[in-house]
């Protein structure tokens, strides 16, 4: 029996029954708010069991094999919890608290060092937690599935029939809790976003939206490099790659997060083509994310109602019948909802995030028949003369034009010498004024993941014989970013030796070249940290020949994007 741990959610056994411990009746919550009568007091009460994980061997693989975007899964649970504790206990709060306070603690310190194993979200959203238990249950049995099919696919010992056959046993489990599992029937659209609450949300807090958005595109996009990929290094290569793609989204909310919620069938395709129950589950349960932030953060909706629209909203997603579209409708809407506008594929992507082709919170409507989009409630393409009201009607098949094409050597025919040097220098400048930007963006990620600051900070990158040593110093006193370099060296050290590289891949927003080969041998390279008077140093040494070339390649590299001789 190998037990791993325990947490008030679930009891975590490989390859061991997995037993309630105990259930909780709640009864008879005192929240304040909610109306006394006879009905709405028996709303009060609900029963809520201990979930688990189903027995199985592969429990815990994806966290063996992918530490680095495992980990992102607790500080997206975080993310969620302070969300909905926010919007219930502080209605009245300025928008600010969490676009940006919270916002901004989340993307530069939370995501950036993300706790190590799940959290107890009931610490977090304690008060939420409080007012609709049943749903945050119905959540928690949910990213139990979440978290199981990622381990059937990173799991190398099984192949594609054993696969297929452990996501079918799981997705049979999690139906076994009706009162809490989302229907595998796909939902309209309307019952996220034609509601009297709906769209509160991502009006009044269109960054923080954004975000949530972009944690689901990466929850359902990383199953695609699992499934499409090849041989476990082209797994680890995609799931890199993914992983640096989320951080992409996060250099300029408003215009690399997503502006439509990802669905599954647009962002991982095969994925879904391959599990559909799974995949509409998680468009579901994503969906109703939606649903609560509108509710609790809609003021029309009175503090005594929001239990009870959250109830409701909670059976209709669970139920069979409830505002349910076809499979191929479902599938259809995806693909012209354009996956452009959800933050794009999740694998065999281009260098730069899609451009949409909607404005931001744009409010496509659609035909539940055929999925066929019909107009827009709010918002408009991008193509339409900006956002507006009022678009029902319009014909979704025409797009919005496509960029005007780079000129071919053809089109310069005609242009005397001085206009062509003229139009070489406007290039020039524009590629600088890139490499400015992009190394703008590596020193200011720098100094969330790093702590300090960059620009009075000194790096090095050597190449030794027998591997190589990475140091970074203050350059000024200051004892406190001492303290903080020396804690990201440290931690750089038990990472790289776990194959964990995230924390490059977020810095640089790109998989660093070296990295994959470090991660496959790690367990021929040692890391030892060293306090240096202004900071630390961290010495990676390695007897062998394909680990040492790929630590001077990952030097290499960090050189040249740090501009370091």
């Amino acid at each position: 029996m190998s037990h791993r741990s325990i947490n008030p959610h679930c009891v975590r056994f490989r390859g061991v029954a997995a037993i309630p411990l105990r259930a909780l009746a709640i009864a008879a919550f005192s929240i304040a708010g909610i109306g006394g009568s006879p009905r709405a007091a028996l709303a009060q009460w609900s029963t809520t069991y201990e979930t688990f994980y189903l027995q199985a061997p592969h429990n815990w693989v994806f966290r063996d094999n992918y530490q680095g975007a495992d980990r992102l899964f607790n500080a997206f649970d975080y993310g969620h919890a302070i969300l909905y504790e926010k919007l219930w206990t502080q209605p009245g709060a300025q928008t600010s608290l969490l676009e940006n306070d919270e916002y901004n603690k989340l993307t530069r310190h939370i995501l950036v060092r993300p706790p190590r194993v799940p959290l107890v979200e009931n610490a977090i959203e304690v008060n939420y937690a409080k007012l609709a238990p049943e749903a945050k249950a119905m959540f928690d049995w949910s990213h139990i599935l979440h978290r199981q099919i990622y381990d059937v696919l990173a799991d190398e010992r099984l192949d594609s029939l054993a696969k297929d056959r452990e996501v079918a046993r799981l997705v049979a489990y999690y139906r076994t809790r009706p009162e809490l599992a989302f229907s595998a029937k796909p939902k309209s659209m309307k019952l996220m976003q034609e509601q009297p609450f709906s769209l509160a949300f991502r009006k009044s807090y269109p960054k923080f939206n954004g975000l949530i958005w972009g944690y689901h595109w990466l929850q359902v996009g990383l199953y695609e490099p699992l499934v499409v990929g090849k041989t476990a290094e082209q797994r680890q290569a995609g799931v890199r790659a993914t992983v640096a793609r989320f951080w992409q989204m996060l250099a300029d909310p408003l215009t690399t997060l997503p502006f439509q919620m990802p669905m599954t069938a647009a962002v991982a395709p095969a994925f879904a083509d391959r599990y559909p129950d799974a995949a509409i589950i998680f468009d579901n349960l994503h969906s109703m994310h939606d649903v609560v932030s509108d509710i609790l953060a809609n003021s029309s909706v009175p503090r005594s109602r929001k239990r009870a629209e959250i109830l409701l909203a909670a059976q209709r997603f669970r139920d069979d019948t409830s505002y349910v579209m076809t499979v191929a409708a479902w599938r259809n809407m995806s693909v012209q909802m354009g996956v452009e506008n959800m933050g794009g594929m999740s694998v065999g992507f281009l260098a730069s995030p899609p451009t949409p082709t909607v404005t931001r919170g744009a409010v496509m409507q659609h035909d539940d028949a055929t999925g066929a989009m019909i107009g827009f409630a709010f918002g408009s393409a991008t193509g339409a003369g900006g956002a507006h009201d009022g678009m029902e009607g319009m014909d979704m098949s025409q797009k919005p034009a496509s960029p005007t094409p780079p000129a071919t050597p053809a089109a310069h025919a005609g242009m005397d010498h001085a206009a062509m040097e003229r139009s070489g220098a406007a290039v020039a400048a524009a590629a600088r004024d890139s490499a400015t930007r992009a190394f703008a963006g590596v020193q200011q990620r720098g100094m969330m993941a790093m702590g300090v600051d960059q620009t009075t900070s000194t790096h090095h990158f050597d190449d030794l014989a027998d591997g190589g040593r990475i140091a970074l110093e203050r350059n000024v006193s200051d004892s406190t970013g001492i303290e903080e370099i020396r804690r990201h060296l440290q931690g750089i050290a038990k990472a790289f030796g776990s194959g964990d590289f995230s924390t490059p891949a977020y810095v640089h927003m790109r998989d660093v070249p070296g990295a994959a080969t470090m991660a496959a041998r790690r367990a021929l390279i040692t890391y030892t940290f060293r306090p240096l008077p202004r900071g630390g140093e961290l010495r990676i040494v390695t007897r062998d020949a394909l680990a040492c070339a790929a630590v001077h390649e990952f030097l290499a590299f960090q050189r040249s994007d740090h501009r370091v001789p």
